[in-house]
């Protein structure tokens, strides 16, 4: 079935408001979506499959819709100029061609479709069932044509002048051995803060205000990785249940910032101005800006799913179909769709808007959801294939902090580790190997030494740097590191889906009581819990990312999949009692002491260098009775859960901020997940005196490096627990 392209008569101008067709000129395919010069706007969308576009401007209240059809089209971008369109302007398009899902021609210009260049996002989406873009058919899956108007429902883009004073702004930058990320949710982060201003709370100003920013400079993080900024849309079904897509991994708008976010959404165009804002305080505040981007699918979902902008422009261009049956997708991601790499102009839409969140918006990374979806080609995942190259070859992003999550849902999707250079990478082993580890399983001695060390069995091979790890414990996708040591089942009731939703496999232990206790014995053992997982984490080689809120002892109350929970259940509470005030400075006094200290996040795995005073190893790890540890040690040590890992403060690997080989103190890491106190021996190897406590998790309130070890060289270690020797 075809839609015939729209004739040329009256109806379909509204002539009040109409800009006189006369003064149109033809404008150009470059750059693709509502630019604005001063005097007017150039409109260009790519539709290469289509056979007429007709842009749709609609007054401030989303009504009395004028109809222009664009008549240029160059290498498949329609465009059009309009002399005395101002920014604020509502815009969509409608899209004719033909409708012939079989062969993945999904055209109806019944539906409105906003532009996936959008900057601003005008008006929401309002579900309704005149959103999709057919009828079912029989249980076969056709696609009967739909014939409703989805105008009144759809999602509208805005014209907007981005320009901005950047002026003062002091960029800060970092080498990635240097940065410590702080993954945090913008709304969650500022609702329940009583120090950020209640018209502030929940948006990007409140993420930039002072007591925030105050927060993340104590704590000590170099980034803060935002959750997604993106414009998304709210699932029906979670609406339906007086639910949101909380986390925001449903993008629609890959430009567009999330109005939501807005303190002022009444003003178009202030959202842009907002979010620039909150970058430079930040920036002038010494703190990066990442995003997390989810360029692997859209929230257009399934071929049953709501046409709101890709699947209308250009279906094939912008999405992988099943090879013999085009009416159904590929899905690598779990969201019904994955966005198709192997098309060039997808690949242009995805560095067309990375370009612009690093020279428009000026930040300084990303991290790329299920980032093995993007690097498919015909199947599987291609570290040489087309996404990468692109990537790898431009120059604007040559700077930037890029990280991928390095697994996809399909076949072979798990990649850890095999990621091209300058690619720093999610490190799932190093999280499932510490969570097992102190949660006291057999076994892992080889395991926990491998990913304290910088896991060079995923980099080193590759010529990768430590600093290619990105080291976690937790993330927003399961639980919160208190909920890690307070409970083995989820408990996801308050989700919808009877507790069926979120991963069953957490390697968690509750430490002897499911969820809340007044038991003293069991809330200290959970306290050092965290305090060994924290340490963990903060004196890995690689770069550390911290769930936001963990510093707070934040809880769900079990649930591990908070995906749809806005609310108290995942906003960060602020009101600290003394347990979580406490943690709280250990957790600053640990990060403070890794940044002072270069030996703790080195530069390389092995610096070949003839001029330096190389020894034989620079990380060595040693027994409880400390002999040092051999081969037959690593073979037939499945028993062993206690470890001792020195670190050589004249490793030429050490290097400063501006990349100079410096010396440091030495270090030894001492490691104890056993249920029972063992006293460690320091070898005669490293020195018969001199050796200063700087933590133990078991004594969190220990002063620094003021307690000398006898001159017996033994450490009384308690059980389960992480002491930090200089």
């Amino acid at each position: 079935m075809t839609a015939a392209p729209p004739q040329d008569d009256p109806s379909h101008h509204a002539a009040a408001a109409a800009p006189v067709e006369a003064r149109f000129a033809a404008g150009s395919p470059f750059p693709r979506g509502a630019t604005y010069d001063g005097r007017g706007v150039n409109f260009s969308l790519f539709s290469d499959a289509s056979e007429c576009v007709e842009l749709c401007l609609f007054d401030q209240a989303g009504a009395n819709e004028q109809r222009i059809r664009i008549r240029e089209r160059t290498c498949g971008a329609w465009h059009i100029y309009l002399p005395g369109v101002t920014p604020g302007q509502l815009y969509g398009y409608r899209v004719h061609g033909p409708y012939e899902p079989e062969l993945g021609l999904r055209f109806n210009p019944n539906k409105l479709l906003l532009d996936p260049y959008a900057k601003v996002i005008g008006r929401p989406v309002e579900w309704a069932d005149e959103l999709f873009g057919y009828t079912l058919g029989d249980p076969q899956g056709d696609l009967a044509f739909d014939d409703r108007d989805s105008a009144p429902f759809a999602p509208l883009a805005a014209v907007v002048d981005t320009t901005f004073d950047w002026s003062g702004e002091n960029r800060p930058a970092y080498e990635a051995h240097d940065t410590l990320i702080y993954e945090a949710h913008v709304r969650g982060m500022t609702m329940l803060h009583p120090e950020v201003p209640e018209a502030l709370r929940g948006t990007y100003a409140g993420m930039a205000s002072e007591p925030v920013i105050k927060h993340l400079q104590l704590l000590g993080v170099t980034a803060v990785e935002l959750m997604p900024v993106h414009y998304f849309v709210d699932d029906r079904h979670l609406q339906d249940q007086g639910l949101r897509n909380y986390w925001g991994y449903n993008t629609l708008g890959f430009f567009a910032p999330e109005p939501t976010y807005a303190s002022n959404p009444g003003v178009l165009g202030d959202v842009v101005r907002e979010f620039k804002q909150m970058v430079k305080d930040l920036h002038n505040a010494g703190i990066q800006v990442i995003l997390d981007v989810v360029y692997n699918h859209t929230a257009e979902g399934n071929h049953a799913g709501p046409t709101f902008s890709f699947r209308g422009i250009d279906n094939v261009a912008y999405y992988r179909v099943v090879p013999g049956d085009a009416r159904h997708y590929m899905d690598f991601t779990g969201c019904g769709n994955t966005l198709n790499m192997m098309h060039p102009h997808s690949i242009q839409l995805l560095m067309d808007s990375l370009r612009y969140w690093v020279t428009e918006m000026h930040v300084d990374g990303f991290r790329f959801d299920l980032a093995s979806a993007l690097a498919r080609e015909l199947k599987d995942v291609d570290q040489f294939g087309a996404f990468f190259d692109t990537i790898y070859q431009d120059p604007t992003l040559a700077p930037v902090k890029l990280i991928a999550e390095p697994w996809d849902l399909g076949e072979g999707g798990y990649q850890v580790g095999n990621f091209p250079p300058g690619w720093m990478e999610w490190n799932g082993k190093y999280r499932d190997t510490v969570r097992k580890y102190w949660k006291g399983d057999m076994g892992l001695h080889s395991e926990i030494a491998t990913r304290l060390a910088g896991s060079a069995d995923l980099y080193e091979t590759t010529r990768r740097p430590p600093s290619a790890s990105i080291n976690f414990v937790t993330a927003h996708d399961g639980f919160t590191l208190q909920d890690l040591v307070s409970y083995e089942q989820k408990h996801n009731a308050a989700n919808g889906e009877d507790n069926r939703d979120g991963a069953d496999d957490n390697h968690t232990w509750n430490c002897g009581a499911e969820g809340p206790t007044e038991d003293p014995a069991i809330i200290e053992l959970r306290e050092r819990q965290k305090r060994n997982l924290w340490c963990a984490l903060m004196l890995a080689q690689g770069v550390p990312m911290i769930s936001g809120g963990d510093e707070l002892s934040r809880t769900q109350e079990g649930n591990n999949n908070g995906y749809c929970q806005d609310s108290e259940l995942s906003w960060y509470h602020w009101d600290l009692d003394e347990r979580r005030s406490s943690f709280l400075n250990f957790a600053q006094r640990v990060i403070s002491y890794r940044k002072r200290h270069p030996n703790l996040h080195r530069y390389a795995f092995y610096a070949d260098d003839p001029d330096a005073i190389h020894p034989d190893k620079n990380i060595v790890w040693y027994r409880a009775d400390g002999k040092r540890m051999d081969a037959k040690d690593w073979e037939d040590g499945g028993w062993m859960r206690t470890l001792g890992m020195f670190l050589n403060g004249i490793a030429p690997e050490i290097r400063d901020s501006a990349g100079q080989s410096v010396h440091d103190k030495d270090f030894l890491l001492l490691l104890n997940s056993h249920h029972e106190p063992v006293a460690f021996r320091i070898s005669y190897q490293l020195y018969h005196s001199g050796w200063k406590v700087a933590f133990d998790t078991a004594r969190p309130n220990l002063p620094l490096e003021r307690e000398v070890v006898k001159r017996n060289r033994i450490v009384d270690m308690a059980p389960r627990s992480f002491v930090v020797l200089s």
